[in-house]
């Protein structure tokens, strides 16, 4: 899949929505505050947007793309930390990998997110943000983050625990919800898969000879 991606990246390369997570992230903006100025007339602009796989097959089809700009927090001062953390590091790994790259990073996430949806009925932006971060974090695991804006933290470690909670997801999942989880993560296996899945066979191996090795002199 990497393979045809530089395929893509060679014929249409310069085709990419530069600056991408900031108008998606504008685009939620603009939901949060309408349904936080309207909410207490009984206006939700949510409601119509956020991904329903009967709401779908009944003819609103707009739901299939539109829950990625369904706001993923209801304080608005934790939406607004957020809103910069995810504008700041789509724009690291834009310039990383450049604009083309991460467009296809993110777009595979969300055709993931809309097949797991059509699989359980329902899909967030939830796992589209966490592989963003998880990329963030293999590419650059030693960048701290200041917790409670106090503790600093190294990004891999906050990646061990959104992989945690993941992780119990999965299990707790009946399973469409693990087929769901998996797919929703394709894209972090396309783009890392060469720079780590290689490292993990070795690593096996390893462990493999040295137990034999051991058997061996016994």
């Amino acid at each position: 899949m990497l393979r045809l991606l530089h395929k893509l990246h060679y014929k249409i390369g310069k085709y990419y929505i530069s600056n991408l997570m900031l108008y998606i992230v504008i685009a939620q903006a603009a939901v949060f505050a309408f349904d936080y100025l309207f909410i207490d007339r009984g206006m939700s602009l949510q409601m119509w947007l956020y991904f329903d796989r009967g709401l779908i097959l009944s003819g609103q089809v707009w739901r299939i793309i539109t829950f990625i700009i369904v706001p993923f927090e209801s304080n608005p001062i934790f939406m607004f930390i957020m809103m910069i953390l995810y504008v700041n590091i789509g724009r690291t790994l834009e310039n990383a990998w450049g604009g083309f790259y991460f467009n296809a990073f993110y777009f595979i996430g969300v055709i993931g997110s809309i097949i797991g949806g059509f699989i359980t009925g329902f899909a967030t932006i939830d796992y589209i943000n966490t592989s963003i971060f998880l990329a963030f974090a293999l590419l650059y695991p030693h960048m701290q983050f200041l917790l409670f804006f106090i503790i600093p933290v190294k990004a891999k470690w906050l990646a061990i625990i959104y992989l945690a909670f993941i992780g119990i997801e999965f299990v707790l999942s009946p399973l469409p919800g693990k087929v769901a989880i998996l797919i929703s993560f394709v894209n972090i296996v396309i783009f890392f898969w060469d720079d780590y899945f290689p490292k993990i066979r070795d690593k096996f191996r390893y462990r493999k000879i040295r137990r034999s090795y051991r058997r061996e002199m016994k």
